[in-house]
Parts: structure tokens; C-alpha cells; sequence
């Protein structure tokens, strides 16, 4: 009999580089000071195998491309059944983390189109219209987005985008942790944050990333909802993401084969759906939800397995991302690369501290690092800074970012869903449908900024010249 193997090969790679820098984070002082993930090491380590070894041996990355696609719809399913079961501590502050979240998206995409039809207008008149989107799907959606969009783009005519999202992805985990600590320390010694909240920052289980024999383990509440001679509590919660999974799967395909009743382009609209299958995991997750609740036998749902089911989703997906980088196309687009990621992650870098210096009412700094982690990053990144200043999670700034992502998420569809409009108008020689969208980018910016003046109050213009605006 034979078996395909190429799967549980690569899988096996990616959980040997896993461990491998597992060891590499508790014994190099490097990683530990930077809080570098251990995906994000482990894809680098396969990088180069990835690359120019392992194809000597027949092994491509279709697999990793494959696992990347998948652990990201199953990493957004398992988040959107999350149960939360956490007060509000402020509505006023969980709608400007909302604001906040939604004014990224917008800045990145906004000057990251900007900057792309500057290259088009001067010295890259053949540069895909779109790839200033990068900059947004790579910090602020992760690898996992920016290489599904970026397939989806190839099925438009222009090669080797995947990997230009995969690249972007990369670049801003490294803005993520590097930029994150740099702010952790460098705030903490400009009084920013208070130099109590210093004690987590030297706890070895954060640095080392590895708890030993007796030291004290990461509180984690579990609830069994289920008896383990029926069915282990991890099963059952694992098979209600991947029956939801199958569910998301289903609806598409009956969405797929409705459009393509209208001919051409409907078959064109449900190819680029499928690129966007995250947005059809969560939507679908959340109606899965809403019926368990309605039936009320949402406790079987373990809010801490889900994580756990997020966290091996997402560390795979992350070193697969990586490790299926072709260094050969990075090569060919390098100039729009480092200049769009460099210019879009300054700015970053800058209004974000601008903005949440002066929209939120408390625990502005823990909240300002969450969301630069989530910004640049993912929301493992993100969580993995604030537990440095805040290790028991005791400020409301993680809850309240949980009650703040549903309504981003709605608010951002519009961005998503208009992502195509460049490589299309490429498709027929027209830069038209880049400035509609650069167009809708501005409006965004518009509606933020009033918002932005409501929600902050008299501080709203204060000290200006400031980057970050200190309280009394």
C-alpha cells in the first residue's frame, strides 16, 4: 500500500525546527531580551533549507503553503467560538481600542497605496498596483492573510505574491518583537509606566519561553465539559472546529456554485472568496456560537483548549509561513519591499503611539503595547507583550481588546472585501480602480478622525509635538 507522506514530512520539519528553537529561546540571551517567538525563529532556520536544500531532495513547500492556508482559517474559527466571560470594565475604552485597531488598517493601507502609485508614477511603472496593501495584510493580518490574499493575486497574472505576503508578514513579526521591547523599556525609563510593572518584565518563565521542573506554571483555568472514557474535553473541543471548519467549507462551495450561474465573473468573485476563507471561518464560527447558545449548551466550549487549539495553529502556520518564503522572488521585488515596509512601519510606529497616548481614559500604556503587538504582529504577539508589564493579565486591556475585535473586524470587511479592485484594474491596464480604493482609505481616515476627536477629549490636540502625551 501507498501512503502520501508529504504532509506529516513537513509537519515533522516545522515540529523539529519548533523544538529546536525552543532550546535556542531558554538558552540565548538574545531571544529571551526581545521576546522573539519561537515560530518565528524556527521558520527562519528552514528558511534556507526550504530554499536550496530540500528541493535537492524533492521536497517543495506546496505542504507548508497548504498548512499556512489551513491553520489560519482553523486558528480564526477556534477565536470566534472563544465564550467571553469578562465584564466590560468601560465601553468608552473598548470602543476606542476598536478605533484605535481600525485606524492601523487604514493608515497602512492608505500609504502603503500612496507610496505604490509614487513607484508606478516614477521608476516601477510595472509594479502590481496592489502591493502597497502588503504593508496592512502582513502587520496588521499576519503571514497567514498576506499569503492567502497574495495567492488569490496570482491567480490575476502576477507571480510570486504569496511570498511577497509571507515577506511582509515576516518583517512586521520583527517590528513586533523588537519594536515591542524597545517601547517596553525605553517607556519604563521615561516614566510612561510605572517601575512596579517592571517585575514582569524580568520573569524567566516570559524570558526563557520554558518552565522548569518546580517553578510555577502560567495560570490557566480548565473546565472539562466532558467525561474522558466518552470522549477526551480536547477532542470534543477540537472536533467543534473542525466540524466548523467542514461548515465554512460547505457554505462556500454552495456560494461558489450560485455564482457561478452569473458566468464569468461570478467564477472570478468565488475564486477570490476562496482567498478570503478566514472571513468565511470566523462568520461561520460566530453563527456556530450563536446556536450553541441558543440551545444553551455553549459550556462545552473551554475557552483555555481553544487557545491551546490557537496557539499550535498559529505557531505552525507562522514557521510554515516563513520557511515557504521564495528568496528568489523577495530578490526581484526587494526595492517596493524595503521601502514600503520601512516608511508604512515608521509610521506605524509613530501614530500609534501619537494616537494612543490621547484616546484612552486608563492603563493607556498596556493597552498601547497590545495593540502595537496585534498592529505589527498577531494577537499571540501582542498577548506576549503585555504579559511582560502585565503577567497576570489583571488590567482590563486583553478583555477589553477581546470585546473590541468583533466590531473591528465588521469594520474592516469593506477593506478586505475591495482588496481585488487593483489587480484587476491591472488585468485591463488601468490604475482607475487603485485610486477608488486609495479613495475609500482617505474616507476611512475622515470618519476616523472624527471619532478620534470625540474620543479624546481635551487631550485631543495637547502638546502635539509630542509622540506620546504623559499623564499627570
Amino acid at each position: 500500500m501507498t501512503f502520501s507522506w508529504q504532509f506529516v514530512i513537513d509537519l515533522g520539519i516545522l515540529g523539529s525546527a519548533l523544538l529546536f528553537a525552543t532550546w535556542l529561546r531558554s538558552k540565548v540571551r538574545f531571544l529571551q531580551k526581545y521576546l522573539i517567538p519561537n515560530s518565528l525563529t524556527a521558520g527562519f532556520i528552514l528558511l534556507p533549507f526550504y530554499n536550496w536544500v530540500f528541493p535537492l531532495l524533492g521536497l517543495g513547500t506546496g505542504s507548508l503553503e497548504n498548512i499556512v492556508y489551513h491553520f489560519l482559517n482553523l486558528s480564526f474559527i477556534a477565536n470566534a467560538l472563544r465564550i467571553s466571560k469578562t465584564k466590560r470594565q468601560s465601553n468608552r475604552d473598548v470602543f476606542s481600542t476598536s478605533v484605535l485597531v481600525v485606524a492601523q488598517y487604514a493608515i497602512q493601507c492608505f500609504f502603503g497605496t500612496l507610496i505604490t502609485i509614487i513607484l508606478i508614477k516614477t521608476i516601477m511603472p510595472d509594479l502590481f498596483p496592489g502591493f502597497g496593501l502588503f504593508a496592512t495584510l502582513g502587520y496588521s493580518l499576519g503571514p497567514g492573510q498576506a499569503f492567502a490574499i497574495g495567492k488569490g493575486w496570482e491567480t490575476f497574472g502576477f507571480s510570486g505574491l504569496g511570498s511577497v505576503g509571507l515577506t511582509f508578514g515576516a518583517i512586521g513579526f520583527i517590528i513586533a518583537s523588537f519594536g515591542g521591547i524597545f517601547l517596553i523599556n525605553y517607556g519604563i525609563r521615561k516614566g510612561w509606566v510605572s517601575s512596579r510593572e517592571l517585575e514582569g518584565l524580568n520573569s524567566k518563565v516570559v524570558r526563557s519561553g520554558v518552565i522548569k521542573r518546580n517553578e510555577k506554571p502560567i495560570k490557566e483555568e480548565v473546565r472539562d465539559a466532558s467525561s474522558p472514557e466518552a470522549i477526551d474535553p480536547m477532542s470534543l473541543n477540537v472536533s467543534l472546529v473542525v466540524f466548523t471548519y467542514l461548515a465554512a467549507y460547505l457554505i462556500l462551495i454552495g456560494i461558489t456554485k450560485l455564482l457561478s450561474l452569473l458566468g464569468s465573473p461570478g467564477v472570478q468573485l468565488s475564486t477570490n472568496l476562496w482567498g478570503i476563507m478566514f472571513i468565511f471561518s470566523a462568520m461561520t464560527a460566530l453563527l456556530v456560537k450563536t446556536i450553541l447558545i441558543s440551545l444553551k449548551i455553549d459550556h462545552i466550549i473551554d475557552n483555555a483548549r481553544m487557545t491551546r487549539v490557537i496557539g499550535f495553529s498559529v505557531d505552525f502556520m507562522v514557521a510554515a509561513a516563513i520557511a515557504a518564503i521564495s528568496i528568489a522572488v523577495v530578490a526581484s521585488y526587494w526595492l517596493p519591499i524595503v521601502i514600503i515596509a520601512v516608511v508604512v512601519g515608521a509610521i506605524t510606529f509613530v501614530t500609534h503611539l501619537w494616537l494612543s497616548s490621547r484616546i484612552f481614559q486608563n492603563h493607556v500604556f498596556f493597552r498601547m503595547i497590545l495593540v502595537f503587538g496585534v498592529a505589527t504582529g498577531t494577537l499571540p504577539t501582542g498577548l506576549a507583550l503585555l504579559r511582560v508589564i502585565d503577567p497576570e493579565f489583571e488590567t482590563p486591556a486583553s478583555s477589553d481588546y477581546t470585546f473590541a475585535s468583533g466590531l473591528s473586524f465588521l469594520a474592516v470587511i469593506p477593506i478586505l472585501l475591495t482588496a481585488n479592485m487593483p489587480a484587476k484594474g491591472a488585468m485591463n491596464g488601468s490604475l482607475t480602480p487603485t485610486w477608488i480604493v486609495f479613495g475609500i482609505y482617505a474616507a476611512y481616515l475622515v470618519v476616523l478622525f472624527i471619532l478620534y476627536l470625540i474620543l479624546s477629549g481635551r487631550r485631543r490636540f495637547k502638546n502635539p509635538s509630542a509622540v506620546w502625551l504623559r499623564r499627570k
